[in-house]
């Protein structure tokens, strides 16, 4: 890590490259029954495996990416999402795809 990066404040709702690189990041994997019961339905893609996404983007996402972003869900978002982290690969391979620089600022 650099010194730069050390500075960095990744801004999360300025970003949302990563709810809107691929719609294949979004699946299902470890969450319980219980938890899967709180994501709304209307939000879940129709094979149920992972959230409904237009396009690359999850439905899930409000605002535009690299602006102003956020998860309708947030509080009960899947375990996929809850283990992508500001400035993780993941992170910084969706910024990337968007042009957004790769050290915190959309």
């Amino acid at each position: 890590m650099t010194f730069l990066e050390a500075e960095v404040t990744w801004d999360c709702q300025t970003c949302g490259a990563c709810c809107s690189y691929s719609s294949e990041w979004p699946r299902f994997t470890m969450e319980t029954d219980e938890a899967l019961d709180l994501i709304p339905e209307k939000l879940v893609a129709a094979d149920g495996r992972g959230m409904r996404c237009e396009g690359e983007r999850c439905s899930a996402l409000s605002g535009q990416v690299g602006v102003g972003a956020a998860c309708q869900i947030y509080e009960v978002r899947p375990d996929v999402c809850r283990a992508c982290n500001p400035g993780d690969d993941e992170c910084r391979t969706a910024r990337a795809a968007f042009g957004l620089d790769s050290v915190g600022h959309a």
